[in-house]
């Protein structure tokens, strides 16, 4: 718990005695009584109510398995990028062809180039340099 040995605990104690002195000690040592109590009462609500929300599958769920310490970001990618099924074959991607839109500009100049004799120049445009 929290690495607190036997040794460390006692230490703790003595320290409390000296400053709280044996007048107080009683007073705190029953609220820390009480303090534990209502958080084991809690803790133990808060189950209870787990277990009434979830019904008959709450005894089912394997906790271990949602143990925030399990985690392993390599292990989750590496399930996630592997298919169930390793014979499996891969489905051949469909492509869908966009539409050919006969007014555009460059279908235009490649109309316009086509239209030039083998030997006329390209024409010039002295406003556009």
């Amino acid at each position: 718990m929290f690495g607190l040995t036997f040794e460390k605990l006692l230490i703790i104690g003595v320290i409390a005695v000296f400053l709280l002195g044996p007048e107080r000690l009683p007073h705190y040592a029953a609220k820390l009584g009480q303090l534990v109590r209502s958080l084991r009462d809690l803790a133990n609500g808060a189950k209870d109510r787990m277990r009434e929300e979830m019904g008959p599958d709450f005894d089912d769920v394997d906790w271990k398995k949602l143990d925030p310490r399990q985690y392993d970001p390599r292990r989750i990618i590496r399930e996630a990028l592997i298919d169930e099924d390793p014979f499996a074959q891969p489905e051949r991607p469909t492509v869908a062809r966009a539409a050919v839109n006969e007014n555009s500009a460059y279908l235009q100049r490649k109309r316009k180039r086509e239209a030039l004799g083998a030997g006329e120049p390209a024409p010039f445009d002295a406003e556009a340099t």
